[in-house]
């Protein structure tokens, strides 16, 4: 990052940190760049699920231990034997930001929308026959098959059923009105998103309470993660995500911030395009997927082992989903084997495409060695190094890419992996893996979906549907003495107090 956006991000700081604006009560967060929207149902970003769940809201909610709690339910559905139905209560008196209240109608034509228009909605939208409003209170959502995941998809604030009042719902939505605890009082592009409270917010009971105890919340954009770790430092900021694990003895050793450490948070992934390009072929694939040394990667993203496992399981050790299933194939590290694939392929030399960033430093690092061992291998490697919106925007293009470089933490639903799904901008479409994938998500007994979910894992490695680096542990920071944020991939802030 040059010199000259290192010297802005410090001025627009400081900027802030003389703004009237920064009243008591005010928590500022640092994130790693832009939302690009405010509209979560067509983001599958981390940077808009961060800021948008404190002013939209689902159906359903995860609590601390990830299971599903109503928000603007009423309750739990009630699930006609044959799983075909879900007849959702609605939570009266709740009120959107434009003061108009929330009924069955706006639930309908915004679950709608979201079958229509969200990655996660489109996966399953040939599953539902209708989403009717049965009464002002009540919808109905009929399928055609069962479907064992489908609260975890109404809980998810990543691409999410958002519910919008139906006077606005359109295929783009420019202005978002939401429920949440906080509002949209000003957005000033690359400097700060400002929430305000909401003073007719209605609360949701038990798991889902939200305090509302800041008087605001503002988001920073900071895309240089050195700046991050300093803000964070000086007290300029009371929370920041997305930190260098080198930072973290400074961090922990400072009286101002204490480290967050999310032990593990997930995994790097390298996603494979599967539509166009060199990786349609299985063998340039199995090619990449032998060359990679996954040891060096992680050591050079993260620096210690106190940060990474080199493990190939999807799910790591204590989770419900583990399984070993497929992982023979996994940190292969043998650039000559991989070289047997190229010459099977008839390479010819063509670039392979790797597009990444460096507002996720650790993404780049990997993509460094990662470029060495595969051209060690015999390919030719061309490295696309943008900032996160651009990325963002690029992967949404197949012509531009063969492979992107993200990560994603460990989610309590498999389903929610929007790559297993054909309809994923990645285009996955193996016939073997559909075929599993729709017995998994129409299974609801467990332990037939563990069984049926290591199948599953099994043809990722065998066809390579998508390359795990491992698991990672990540670190953000916060104010020393800051309670009310529980550690999470999506921090939220309603309930924050930092202690005078």
């Amino acid at each position: 990052m040059s010199n000259k956006l290192n010297l802005l991000n410090l001025s627009t700081a400081a900027i802030l940190a003389g703004s009237p604006l920064l009243a008591a009560g005010t928590i500022d967060v640092a994130i790693i760049g832009e939302p690009d929207t405010f509209d979560p149902m067509v983001s599958t970003k981390d940077v808009v699920s961060i800021v948008t769940q404190h002013f939209v809201e689902t159906l359903y909610t995860f609590d601390e231990s990830w299971s599903v709690v109503p928000l603007l339910a009423a309750a739990m559905p009630e699930i006609g034997e044959d799983g075909l139905t879900y007849t959702i209560p609605l939570r009266e008196g709740v009120t959107f930001h434009d003061g108009s209240s929330m009924d069955s109608a706006d639930v309908v034509a915004s679950v709608e929308r979201w079958l229509d228009v969200a990655s996660r909605g489109m996966a399953i939208a040939d599953r539902v026959e209708s989403v009717e409003a049965t009464g002002p209170s009540e919808v109905t959502v009929t399928l055609t098959e069962p479907y064992a995941p489908l609260l975890s998809l109404f809980a998810f604030s990543n691409s999410a059923a958002a519910i919008y009042p139906e006077e606005i719902v359109a295929p783009q939505i420019e202005t978002v009105i939401g429920t949440g605890p906080y509002r949209l009082e000003a957005h000033e592009p690359d400097r700060y998103t400002q929430l305000v409270r909401f003073e007719d917010y209605t609360q949701p009971e038990g798991a889902a309470a939200r305090e509302q105890i800041p008087d605001e919340i503002r988001f920073v954009p900071v895309p240089d993660t050195n700046t991050r770790v300093e803000g964070l430092l000086s007290g300029q900021f009371a929370f920041a995500d997305s930190l260098p694990t080198e930072a973290f003895d400074r961090i922990e050793e400072s009286d101002a911030a204490e480290p967050v450490l999310l032990e593990p948070f997930g995994w790097p992934i390298f996603a494979v395009n599967h539509k166009q390009g060199l990786l349609t072929d299985l063998d340039i694939r199995k090619a990449v997927q032998a060359a990679l040394p996954y040891d060096d990667m992680l050591f050079a993203a993260f620096g210690d082992d106190r940060f990474f496992q080199t493990e190939g399981a999807l799910y790591p050790e204590g989770w419900t989903w583990h399984t070993e299933a497929g992982t023979e194939l996994y940190n292969i590290n043998d650039q000559e084997e991989a070289a047997g694939y190229l010459e099977e392929a008839d390479y010819d030399g063509t670039p392979l495409r790797i597009l990444t960033s460096r507002q996720y430093e650790f993404h780049y690092q990997m993509a460094e060695v990662a470029q060495m061992a595969l051209e060690m291998a015999g390919f030719t490697v061309e490295m696309a190094v943008v900032d996160w919106a651009t990325l963002a925007q690029n992967r949404d293009n197949p012509e531009l890419w063969d492979i992107y470089i993200t990560h994603a933490p460990f989610l309590p639903e498999p389903a929610l992996i929007s790559t297993l799904f054909a309809t994923s901008r990645e285009g996955w479409d193996n016939p073997k893996k559909n075929e599993i994938l729709d017995r998994f998500t129409s299974e609801s007994d467990p332990e037939a979906r563990l069984e049926i979910f290591a199948e599953l894992q099994e043809i990722a490695y065998e066809d390579v549907g998508f390359i795990k680096v491992g698991n990672f542990n990540a670190l953000q920071g916060q104010a020393r003495g800051m309670t009310g944020v529980a550690p999470s991939p999506w921090p939220t802030f309603w309930n924050a107090e930092i202690a005078q």
